[in-house]
């Protein structure tokens, strides 16, 4: 894990001692002890700092759920830490944060979440019911589980509740994950004569979901309200980091990036990754190009082709409207300062 939870976000007091200088007389003043209560955040705070939970922090705003888990609760929220959303099958993590699956996102968050502060020596063995509706199966006879799920890190305090840890992400018996990664229906055959068609490619947006390696870029662009935009006509050339792009910015950011009051930033940020027009590998030539978000970037290819130093891993992604350039690290525009986000 990247932070000890418990050491980050247990309940502190500080216990400051004042010595007063001595006397004339000889005599030392008594020690005066005060106490300081450091406060500690609501669940969402407290999931955003501590940087394992990034996927978890993307759904839950893409799901309009962030501002229900701020409010008073109390709530007891078995989180999946971005290890078990990454176990998931390849590219389920970016359908769900797609505006249409909403409501199944919300359904599989809602899933992890019970009523009440339930602390992991009060647990008992049986089912519980959870803010979704149905039933969740804890365990005490190997450690904490939930349905299979092993708590990994327990006990971690919020001001409106407590957070466990746990290591897979539950899905309610009632959602098909197959279901939800599965490709459009064809159509249905007739008599008629048949006509040769080239195959429909999809927009960058469902490209970049289909794909599965840009689930954290899915996310961002979602929170951003950008999905729309980049699924218009375009043409646009998106230099797209892949999720261990994202993954080797520094801990937290893109969690700080993703709430709901840095959403400007990211939007700048965003639009600094997108050229206007289609641009294939083979026609960039070496020197600066504006992004949509107004600053340039230098493009190089001495060495390959780089974007601000950032290599194109994989070039030329088709998409109905532009192209889809994979690199191998996030671009900050200048004027971004993640040391301020993060403080």
């Amino acid at each position: 894990m990247k932070h000890t939870p418990q050491r980050l976000f247990a309940a502190l007091i500080v216990g400051a001692m004042t010595f007063a200088a001595c006397g004339s007389d000889g005599n030392d003043a008594a020690p005066v002890e005060t106490e300081v209560a450091v406060e500690v955040g609501t669940i969402v705070d407290v999931a955003v700092a501590n940087g394992s939970f990034d996927t978890l922090v993307a759904a839950a705003i893409a799901a309009d759920l962030a501002e229900t888990l701020s409010s008073p609760g109390p709530f007891t929220v078995f989180a999946p830490t971005d290890d078990a959303f990454a176990a998931l099958p390849a590219g389920l993590v970016a359908a769900l944060l797609l505006p249409e699956n909403k409501a199944t996102l919300a359904k599989i968050l809602t899933y992890h979440v019970v009523s009440g502060e339930v602390m992991a020596a009060d647990v008992t063995d049986g089912d519980v019911a959870t803010v979704e509706g149905q039933t969740v199966a804890l365990s005490t006879a190997d450690g904490v589980t939930v349905n299979g799920a092993n708590v990994i890190i327990a006990d971690v305090a919020a001001s409106n509740g407590v957070i466990h840890a746990i290591d897979a992400v539950l899905l309610p018996p009632d959602v098909d994950a197959a279901a939800l990664l599965a490709p459009a229906e064809a159509p249905v055959e007739t008599d008629a004569p048949v006509e040769e068609e080239a195959a429909e490619v999809g927009t960058i947006v469902d490209v970049a979901v289909a794909n599965g390696s840009f689930g954290t870029l899915v996310a961002a662009v979602t929170a951003a309200d950008l999905a729309e935009t980049l699924s218009g006509e375009g043409p646009f050339t998106v230099f797209a980091p892949t999720d261990d792009a994202f993954a080797a910015l520094p801990e937290g950011l893109v969690a700080a990036l993703l709430l709901p009051e840095n959403k400007d930033t990211l939007v700048k940020i965003l639009t600094y990754h997108v050229v206007s027009g289609e641009v294939f590998a083979a026609d960039i030539a070496d020197g600066d190009v504006a992004t949509v978000e107004g600053q340039t970037v230098a493009l190089s290819t001495a060495d390959g082709v780089t974007v601000n130093g950032a290599n194109v891993i994989i070039a030329d992604v088709a998409a109905s409207n532009g192209v889809i350039h994979a690199i191998d690290a996030v671009l900050l525009p200048p004027d971004v300062d993640p040391a301020a986000l993060l403080s």
